[in-house]
């Protein structure tokens, strides 16, 4: 595998950083697709953490980042638990309109 040394241009520095923490892609698939070392994505994500220590653009981008990669792993139980109340509104509908009543009513 290569270092991720001062040959690769910054962007691209950015962009595995990126993929890693907010894609949550993990460093062993992107040292397998690009072509560089896991410890050379690891010492660039640590260096870009302390970086975000000192700089305020780079903080809110990490910030982004973080909250991004939340909202991925969020998604998927939401989206599971709106089609299940979708199909239990279906089915409590189809109930109601073959006159069996769902509600208790209120006197």
């Amino acid at each position: 595998m290569l270092q991720m040394s001062n040959h690769y241009e910054p962007e691209f520095k950015k962009k595995i950083v990126h993929l890693h923490l907010e894609e949550g892609r993990s460093l062993k698939s992107l040292a397998a697709e690009y072509n560089v070392s896991h410890a050379s994505i690891s010492n660039r994500t640590s260096q870009f953490r302390k970086e975000c220590l000192i700089n305020e653009e780079a903080k809110a981008d990490y910030n982004y980042m973080k909250e991004n990669n939340k909202l991925k792993k969020q998604l998927p139980e939401l989206q599971k638990e709106n089609e299940f109340l979708k199909k239990r509104r279906h089915s409590l509908r189809r109930k109601s309109i073959r006159g069996l009543s769902i509600h208790s009513k209120k006197q």
